[in-house]
């Protein structure tokens, strides 16, 4: 039986930050799974059109991968979502997928970085391996995409999550979501020996949100606007794709959907 592995990404303009996230947890994920042939596909059709249009770079969406794997004959497909929330490109991934499950042996699909409980615990353990602790006058503050979708609520919980870790001073804003920057200025108020605050993106990828809405010159991005409130800002422009204990993540999650 030919199996596949087809991994799921939001997606990137940004050439250079998809080879140090995505095509990672991709190498990652092949590695977790040796016995299958991996794949790539993108969700969002925004990425997928411009990467076409300005880089003549051709990749599938879920339907167009799922179509492609068929044709060439593969019977058992596992579709490893890169996504961080089981939000609304998680819902549409599985809505586009679900149609297919007639046309395979089987067809199993990952979770998201955060779902259950332990995902919490084991994403906060992530970050502190990965990361300096805040020194004693700094806050540590990440910057998610954010949703109306309710699975944004995960955001507040992995501070909750950080919080019971000791990473008192680390806090979750996002840029299209609660909790918003001037909510993450609340918090800081509330800690008056922070003197100073490193911003990084808890995004998989470090694209325009990060380089842009937080790390920018633009006086409405979120490092102007913690230095015009007093706070030197260092600003740590790297996706969680590119750090080996957030990958694994992913993979552990994708070995659990191939023994479910």
């Amino acid at each position: 039986m030919k199996k596949a592995l087809l991994a799921v990404s939001f997606g990137t303009s940004y050439r250079e930050t998809l080879e140090k996230t995505i095509a990672r947890i991709e190498a990652d994920l092949a590695a977790a799974l040796p016995e299958r042939t991996l794949f790539r596909a993108f969700t969002s059709g925004m990425i997928l059109r411009k990467l076409e249009r300005w880089d003549g770079l051709h990749i599938d969406d879920v339907p167009q991968a799922l179509a492609r794997l068929a044709a060439e004959g593969y019977e058992d497909v596992l579709i490893q979502p890169t996504h961080i929330l089981n939000g609304d490109e998680y819902d549409k991934l599985c809505a586009q997928a679900a149609p297919w499950g007639e046309k395979f042996a089987r067809l199993a699909v990952g979770r998201p970085l955060l779902t259950a409980a332990e995902d919490y615990r084991a994403a906060a353990d992530a970050l502190m391996e990965a990361l300096p602790a805040p020194a004693a006058d700094e806050a540590l503050v990440f910057m998610g995409h954010g949703s109306e979708h309710f699975a944004n609520a995960a955001y507040a919980l992995l501070e909750y999550t950080l919080h019971d870790r000791g990473w008192k001073r680390c806090f979750l804003g996002t840029v299209e979501g609660y909790p918003a920057l001037e909510e993450v200025f609340r918090r800081l108020a509330e800690h008056p020996e922070i003197r100073r605050v490193r911003l990084q993106p808890f995004m998989v990828v470090a694209g325009d949100h990060a380089t842009n809405d937080m790390a920018g010159a633009e006086e409405d991005s979120w490092r102007s606007r913690l230095e015009r409130a007093g706070y030197p800002v260092e600003c740590v422009v790297r996706g969680l794709g590119e750090y080996p204990a957030f990958r694994a993540l992913f993979a552990a999650h994708a070995r659990a959907a191939e023994v479910k």
